[in-house]
């Protein structure tokens, strides 16, 4: 009677050992394909805004394999069909890429075209920064596309964050 016991006590936790195991490599995968990225599309040598379905990826996770396919790119649907080899700089560098570490990456060490003062760590669920454009037109995050990052970069300046009176976006440095 004990032997049998001690032998299922074995296999429970062989089997609750196998499923945190499984869970995690899935929620692993999850986390690491989320988001929107940014890479250089092989065919056009520009920049292209893309989305890993990183919820079909973690479910393939749970199998043992790996698979990463595109949901989303901004050059669709004219481009739908293509080979999707811009998965290689995703399975690189896949921290790298992602479209938030590249703007608080950004604005790291950069200060309020307005008021100087400098940006600290990104706390994006808190106050979201901003951006001011070379027409001086203060624009949100929302209103760049992704794939326009590089660009905007290079020519737009770091402010905190915006206030919106009516309709026109006004700076808000505290």
């Amino acid at each position: 009677m004990i032997l049998t016991d001690l032998i299922l006590a074995a296999i429970l936790v062989l089997m609750v050992g196998a499923l945190a195991f499984g869970a995690a490599k899935v929620l692993r995968t999850y986390f690491k394909y989320r988001g929107k990225r940014v890479v250089t599309c092989p065919e056009t040598k520009r920049p292209a805004a893309v989305h890993v379905d990183a919820l079909k990826a973690a479910r393939v996770a749970m199998t043992g394999k790996q698979w990463i396919r595109l949901d989303q790119c901004s050059r669709w649907p004219e481009r739908q069909n293509c080979g999707q080899d811009c998965l290689s700089q995703v399975n690189a560098d896949p921290e790298n890429c992602l479209v938030w570490n590249m703007v608080a990456a950004w604005y790291r060490g950069k200060s309020c075209a307005y008021c100087q003062k400098p940006f600290g760590e990104i706390h994006w669920h808190e106050r979201h920064p901003a951006l001011l454009s070379p027409e001086h037109i203060a624009k949100q995050w929302n209103e760049i596309p992704a794939e326009t990052l590089p660009d905007v970069f290079q020519t737009y300046l770091p402010v905190l964050g915006l206030l919106y009176r009516g309709n026109l976006p006004q700076a808000e440095c505290r």
